[in-house]
């Protein structure tokens, strides 16, 4: 009887924290709707979707918001499962996310004023909150033992946090594509992860 007291009780947490998760996605994949006409989610990034003085920009930072949050609640949520060292890097990869939708980055209009300070703090905690994704991903990848489907997703996650950012620097037509992709494939990895019972 308790088992199921316990299992009851958890089963909420269970459903909110993915519902979080696809509502902060569909924040994120539907704010270009909110753009301006020169906005192309081809070449212009999320962070542009959120930048500094534009018109709807609200959506894409409730999305960033959104996702630093629930992944926050995850580390939380994986006490036990999770190494320390792991759910520390993914709680630091949820705040840094959550700060850029508190500071944004400039806009891409070139005539379009901005504040140098917010766009230096926002550029800091993108990039860091790439370090401890990656961070995290190594950590967890080295954790597992005989989780072969896992250590997969790892590696896949790993990669785009390497590789894409140096295309996006090579391509900077496709940035704004490249980097939904690898907004993606980190959806993937925490989602994946919430669909696993089974601990690994």
């Amino acid at each position: 009887m308790k088992i199921m007291d316990s299992e009851t009780s958890q089963r909420p947490a269970r459903l909110i924290t993915p519902a979080l998760l696809l509502l902060s996605l569909l924040a994120l994949l539907l704010a270009p709707l909110l753009m301006p006409a020169s906005y192309s989610w081809i070449r212009h990034t999320t962070s542009e979707s959120a930048a500094q003085g534009i018109s709807g920009a609200w959506l894409a930072r409730l999305g960033f918001l959104l996702f630093g949050l629930t992944v926050f609640w995850i580390s939380i949520q994986r006490r036990g499962r999770w190494t320390t060292p792991v759910r520390m890097l993914h709680a630091a990869f949820g705040v840094l996310l959550s700060a850029t939708a508190a500071f944004s980055t400039r806009p891409w209009l070139p005539a379009a004023s901005y504040d140098p300070v917010e766009d230096l703090l926002h550029s800091f905690t993108a990039t860091a909150m790439g370090f401890a994704f990656a961070g995290g991903v190594v950590l967890r990848f080295m954790g597992r033992e005989h989780d072969r489907p896992g250590r997969l997703i790892d590696v896949l996650a790993v990669l785009a946090a390497v590789v894409i950012p140096l295309a996006m620097s090579a391509l900077p037509e496709w940035t704004g594509l490249l980097q939904r992709g690898m907004f993606a494939i980190a959806y993937f990895w925490y989602g994946s992860d919430l669909l696993r019972r089974r601990q690994s």
